[in-house]
């Protein structure tokens, strides 16, 4: 039983095709393509508010060099949303429940930014690591401490994705295997389980809809440092 609730999470293969890499072709099908007459209609027209809001409230606290990031970052808020979303679906796969994947995405992506930082501005970017005012004796911890703390950040991105969409899924699926199981012993308690799952689903789409924007305002906040 143990087993089979963390079989969700396995990268299988049909035919010789990686769902992998079919998981991660599907949104951008599903995605609605501009429509080149002067009035869209209401999915195009929402989808564009949503963008552009989204655009405004990232980019508000940067600078304009900042802005040319615009594209990338809204592209990822909405695959990862994507991707989210559709893992929510009955006999689904999620991408971005794997560590790798997640880490795909969050390393070379603040690679980028602390690069951007070295070649622009050396003096700030390494100046970070170690605060002005800083005794002479930790100096040296202090710049070991703060390393670390830098090249940590990839790491905690794709953790923090990963660990809230996997153990999302695992609630889901613990609460709905006690409601089978309960529905012929206790109707009742079932019923009541089955309120229970209908309310952490919707929490669970309010999660994959967070967490994408989380990772996405994290990787602005790591390249507003560094320009």
């Amino acid at each position: 039983m143990i087993l089979s609730f963390f079989d969700q999470f396995m990268s299988s293969t049909h035919l010789g095709i990686p769902l992998m890499a079919l998981a991660l072709v599907l949104p951008w099908i599903l995605l609605p393509a501009p429509s080149p007459r002067w009035l869209n209609n209401r999915l195009i027209t929402l989808q564009s508010w949503f963008i552009n809001r989204f655009t405004q409230q990232l980019l508000l606290p940067m600078n304009m060099a900042g802005h040319k990031w615009a594209a990338i970052f809204a592209s990822l808020m909405l695959f990862l949303i994507t991707l989210n979303m559709l893992g929510l679906l009955p006999y689904t796969f999620t991408p971005t429940t794997q560590l790798s994947l997640n880490l795909g995405f969050a390393v070379p992506l603040w690679l980028a930014t602390v690069l951007i930082g070295l070649r622009n501005q050396p003096t700030a970017a390494l100046g970070h690591l170690l605060p002005e005012g800083t005794p002479a004796l930790l100096i040296p911890g202090l710049i070991i401490i703060e390393t670390v703390s830098l090249l940590i950040r990839p790491l905690a991105l794709g953790v923090r994705l990963t660990a809230n969409l996997t153990a999302g899924h695992l609630l889901i699926q613990l609460i709905a295997t006690a409601a089978f199981v309960l529905l012929p012993i206790m109707p009742a308690v079932a019923i009541l389980t089955a309120s229970i799952l209908f309310l952490l689903t919707l929490l669970e789409i309010a999660v994959a809809m967070i967490q994408a924007y989380v990772f996405v305002l994290l990787l602005s906040l790591y390249l507003q440092e560094n320009i």
